[in-house]
């Protein structure tokens, strides 16, 4: 409703509530890609997108569904383990297409510290990617590895077996025991990484030990 004859319409997905253009306009004037990260219940996206003035072009793309059908993930693929494979990824098909920087956008997904968006985030660093942040929205290792889920089932199943088969029933008919995780996430790590390094020694591309953030 129009308050005034000075009254300006805000763009549609402002009013949606879609895009902060504040923020994308801060994102356009640094100049470098964004390293996109965004979330569903049950998976997780990682691009690198540059703005350009006849619109956004993804230069890289990683979905979670890659890990299934290209590493034999087993598990969900909209928990933290997976975001941060996701995250690495991207990271990787980055470098190899030159691109060594990034600044991070989470659209309109709360910052909170450990999160899955963060755990996307380190994975895209552990690549290599240069990303700036701050260390302490990091996720830990052990979250990362899935160490708390393993937990978890491991409490669930002793409790209450029956609640321990639905609510981790995807993991069971993949042939996953939950209690696994951990060791299942270092195997597909492993792939991902044996992969990636490889095409990245092939095509001459070195990262640096300071670049790799660990």
């Amino acid at each position: 409703m129009a308050r005034g004859p000075r009254y300006k319409v805000p763009f549609r997905r402002r009013r949606e509530g879609l895009t902060n253009y504040y923020k994308r306009r801060k994102y356009i004037l640094s100049g470098k890609p964004r390293l996109v990260i965004r979330k569903t219940l049950n998976h997780m996206i990682v691009q690198v997108i540059a703005a350009k003035p006849e619109g956004d072009i993804t230069l890289v793309s990683a979905h979670t569904r890659e890990l299934v059908r290209d590493f034999g993930w087993k598990a969900n693929c909209g928990n933290t383990p997976a975001a941060y494979l996701a995250g690495l990824l991207a990271g990787y098909k980055a470098l190899l297409k030159g691109i060594k920087e990034a600044i991070i956008d989470i659209g309109l997904h709360r910052p909170i510290k450990g999160s899955r968006v963060f755990a996307a985030l380190k994975g895209a660093l552990d690549a290599g990617l240069h990303v700036p942040h701050s260390e302490e929205i990091l996720p830990d290792e052990d979250r990362v590895r899935g160490v708390h889920i393993a937990e978890y089932a491991r409490m669930l199943a002793e409790k209450d077996p029956e609640r321990y088969r639905r609510q981790f029933s995807k993991y069971l008919e993949n042939g996953l025991r939950p209690e696994d995780l951990p060791k299942h996430f270092e195997e597909v790590l492993s792939r991902i990484k044996e992969k990636y390094e490889k095409l990245l020694a092939e095509r001459g591309i070195v990262v640096a030990a300071e670049e790799t953030q660990k």
